[in-house]
């Protein structure tokens, strides 16, 4: 299936995609990554993407096309980390690694103008935020999916999908920019935030089919399920 890889890196081209080296990003067949060679290193020292003929990767070269300055990010942060580390034998990934991941594959990206989704998203205050405040929601936040592999099961949606959820305060005015606009905002700004790195503790889940209008029924008792809309655990120390 040479003809969409070839479309995909045509629009990257016409895009002038770059990786954190300046090297123009390409989609590759999976067969030219080097046996034993970590993918993201491959990434950032090639400019080529491995992509097998595959929704997995498809999703993921939309992504790059979408959002390429967090891809690239993404990719430089991996990419230092397993530098940093293949001096040291037998070094684990390390924290920022995993994080990084989750990110690249799991992530929405909510963006709110209400401080208080933030603090009842964290709170897992889900009757307060899909039921009693549904329209407020509506208004005053945008949900984009990020993670290529949160796509790719919402191919077959079931209620447990659960994604990594990165917020984002905004001013109302970007609410209100047209759909391009508001996704170069913030592909610019989340770049930008991401720029000294983040753990897994910056994240909070949410479960995906919950957000007002992307799946059907979604009545009070659709929220009241506890083995999907689970209550807030008592947070330790992230670093333990």
């Amino acid at each position: 299936m040479a003809d969409w890889r070839e479309g995909l890196n045509a629009a990257a081209a016409a895009r002038r995609l770059k990786n954190h080296r300046s090297l123009s990003l390409k989609f590759v067949p999976q067969t030219d990554l080097p046996t034993g060679q970590a993918y993201e290193a491959f990434i950032s020292e090639t400019g080529g993407v491995p992509t097998r003929d595959n929704l997995h990767d498809f999703f993921n070269a939309l992504v790059w096309l979408t959002y390429p300055g967090i891809k690239v990010r993404l990719n430089a942060l991996q990419a230092i980390e397993i530098a940093r580390r293949s001096a040291t034998p037998q070094s684990m990934r390390g924290k920022l690694r995993d994080a990084a991941t989750i990110f690249d594959e799991n992530a929405i990206l909510l963006l709110t103008s209400d401080r208080a989704f933030i603090e009842a998203l964290r709170n897992h205050q889900w009757h307060k935020i899909f039921v009693q405040q549904r329209d407020k929601f509506e208004s005053r936040c945008k949900v984009e999916l990020f993670g290529h592999a949160l796509m790719e099961k919402l191919v077959t949606p079931y209620k447990a999908i659960t994604g990594h959820t990165w917020i984002v305060q905004v001013d109302t005015s970007v609410l209100a920019l047209p759909e391009i606009d508001r996704r170069i905002w913030v592909d610019t700004n989340v770049t930008d935030q991401l720029k000294n790195g983040f753990s897994t503790f910056d994240f909070t889940h949410l479960p995906v089919l919950g957000v007002p209008g992307w799946w059907a029924g979604q009545e009070e008792s659709f929220y009241a399920d506890q083995t999907v809309f689970r209550p807030a655990k008592q947070q330790s120390n992230p670093d333990v």
